[in-house]
Order: C-alpha cells, then structure tokens, then sequence
C-alpha cells in the first residue's frame, strides 16, 4: 500500500457533520469518505486516468487455508 501521510484539514462544522452522515450512510470512516470523494474528484476532472488507482486494492484473505485468515 502505498505510504499514507497526517495533515490538518480545518471545515466548517456543519459541513464536517455532513460528511459523517454521509459516511455513515456508505458504512465507510469520515477519512475514508474523504479520500473516496477526493480520488472520485480527480478521475471525474480528468486528473487521474479512470484505470489507474492512486492505491492498490486491498488484499482479499486467503480463504484457502483456514488457519492462515
């Protein structure tokens, strides 16, 4: 995965409110909702190519082998 980097990001409460919900509502984290929206901005702008991924997929478990999950 690629290296993941903390910054400050300052909004406005009912906007921050907002995202929650709405993260909530996709069953995903306030970052996580964050970073879709961000990474969904820049491929609909034309930023990042539609098949290419600012992350790798996370790695499904093995499910071959019951004692290595």
């Amino acid at each position: 995965m690629a290296e993941r980097k903390s910054f400050l990001l300052r909004v406005d409460q009912d906007l921050l409110l907002q995202l929650q919900r709405w993260a909530d509502d996709d069953l995903r984290s306030l970052n996580g909702q964050i970073e879709f929206l961000l990474r969904k901005t820049l491929r609909d702008s034309g930023r990042v190519s539609r098949t290419t991924r600012p992350d790798p997929p996370p790695e499904e478990p093995n499910t071959d082998h019951p004692d290595r999950l």
